[in-house]
């Protein structure tokens, strides 16, 4: 069953290309038709698009790997933003800043500084500092907040991006490129479809188609994301029953030997045991006396 329908599609405005003028011809195969001077897209095409990028995004949630999320344009950022935080993904909607991938050693450390600023704050350190200090280093953790706050937690590369606009973004688009990095992406008319690995031909520049569009790929992910862990409570579950002969094992070796240590009588004190053998060898003697006492008797 598809994710989209081209009812949704067509409410939410995903069909309106840009101005003839401006086209790029690799968006052929996906144009149904000119209207007013404005190319159409073809939604039944989209919808197909649509469910092959949801289906790879979520096996790539699957795998417990990040995806990236990036629509810097007005219209976009905040709609992109809040998908992101819905599956817990990482996303750039400010500013992409050169060498976010390629340079990525260096972005790490701007947002460990980051970290060292907090730090300062909660130790006291800033008490020691200058008013003129103070206001530098609060500008400067608000800037990196800005533009890194979003990627805390992309401790490594991500294994795919999703992008919006690739002629907005294209700065993006080759840094992946140069890492092997799939990009998912919405391609309108202006754009070249064959620059990215999986194209979504539609509008992205109305909020409503991008919504619609982010929201097929999140419910993707979020079913990935569902999987994993589903698969990790079996592998848990099977991993107890494999231990369970085991633990069995164990047990019955430790009742095994309980019993014998219970029923045991324990070990007799050694003056206890001198004790009883000091009866028993006064008892031989007076037994002895007696035999004798006899044998006197019989003699007479």
């Amino acid at each position: 069953m598809s994710r989209t329908n081209f009812e949704q599609l067509l409410q939410a405005g995903c069909h309106f290309g840009h101005l003839k003028r401006k086209w790029n011809p690799a968006m052929a195969p996906y144009i149904f038709m000119e209207r007013n001077g404005i190319h159409i897209i073809d939604l039944n095409k989209t919808v197909v698009k649509i469910d092959e990028a949801a289906e790879a995004l979520k096996n790539i949630a699957k795998q417990g790997k990040k995806i990236l999320f990036v629509a810097t344009k007005k219209q976009a950022k905040d709609v992109v933003a809040e998908k992101a935080q819905s599956v817990q993904m990482p996303y750039v909607n400010e500013r992409w800043a050169g060498g976010m991938l390629t340079n990525f050693q260096t972005i790490r450390k701007a947002i460990k500084k980051m970290a060292t600023i907090d730090k300062m704050t909660s130790d006291g350190t800033f008490a020691n500092l200058s008013k003129r200090e103070l206001l530098q280093i609060s500008r400067q953790r608000a800037k990196l907040e800005k533009n890194l706050g979003s990627i805390v937690d992309l401790t490594r590369l991500p294994s795919a991006l999703f992008i919006v606009d690739i002629e907005k973004e294209h700065i993006a688009v080759k840094e992946a490129h140069r890492l092997n990095i799939p990009v998912f992406a919405i391609t309108d008319t202006n754009t070249n479809p064959n620059d990215v690995d999986y194209a979504i031909p539609a509008n992205d520049d109305a909020k409503d188609s991008v919504e619609v569009i982010l929201n097929a790929m999140c419910d993707a992910i979020n079913e990935g994301l569902a999987e994993r862990k589903a698969e990790k409570a079996d592998e848990k579950a099977a991993a107890e029953q494999e231990d369970k002969p085991r633990i069995k094992k164990v047990e019955k070796v430790a009742e095994a030997a309980a019993p014998a240590d219970e029923d045991e009588e324990p070990a007799e004190k050694p003056e206890k045991k001198a004790t009883r053998k000091s009866a028993k060898k006064a008892a031989e003697e007076a037994e002895e006396a007696e035999v004798a006492e006899e044998k006197a008797e019989d003699a007479e």
